[in-house]
């Protein structure tokens, strides 16, 4: 086994250290008061710890949680659904041929905002625990002169929703359905399977 050798010429040389002016020293001390520490993150045995507490508390004394508790509370939030992804070229080929089974149709011609959310989200809630892949969804096209009217409003908005984090939980993704379907009118909605 050889010994690898040293080239001095490629070694660095030795670093000394420089020291700072007048003016360097003056900037970097103004620099320094302004700064403020950036807030301690809790640690994993602190969190356990305030959640003994608060067990305890629960359990029968008597005492008020703490500031901190209230702060580990807000610090931890839920993770974020994923993110929706468009249907494949194949399965949009094969839904508006019929080659692909649409399991499922709502129609929302006809209703309120507030009601077509509230019919759209417990419709999907049922496919997605029903197990679901395909559903249809009709909005209707709406005036199709004026886009920004009052009409077509679920066209419009349909999509926005499925886009929420409340909609995504239960949807993969979606797209404008074939002619054949309601075209425009209607979306090819994919149901995300649920986890066992």
């Amino acid at each position: 086994m050889k010994r690898s050798r040293l080239i001095p010429e490629l070694t660095d040389p030795p670093r000394r250290r420089r020291t700072l002016s007048d003016e360097e020293r003056a900037l970097w001390e103004t620099v320094a008061k302004q700064t403020r520490p950036l807030p301690r993150k809790p640690r994993a045995t602190e969190v356990a710890r305030e959640a003994e507490m608060s067990a305890a508390t629960n359990a029968g004394h008597a005492e008020p949680p703490s500031s901190k508790m209230l702060r580990v509370a807000k610090v931890a939030a839920p993770p974020s659904p994923p993110p929706l992804s468009p249907l494949g070229r194949r399965e949009r080929s094969q839904l508006s041929r019929g080659r692909k089974e649409i399991e499922a149709r709502l129609d929302l011609h006809g209703m309120t905002q507030k009601r077509a959310h509230r019919v759209l989200q417990d419709f999907l809630r049922r496919a997605h625990a029903e197990g679901l892949t395909f559903v249809l969804v009709i909005t209707g096209k709406g005036k199709t002169a004026g886009a920004e009217s009052g009409r077509g409003v679920l066209r419009r908005q349909v999509p926005r929703w499925l886009a929420l984090p409340e909609f995504r939980t239960m949807v993969v993704g979606f797209e404008e359905a074939h002619i054949g379907h309601g075209g425009e009118g209607a979306l090819y909605v994919r149901i995300r399977r649920m986890r066992i």
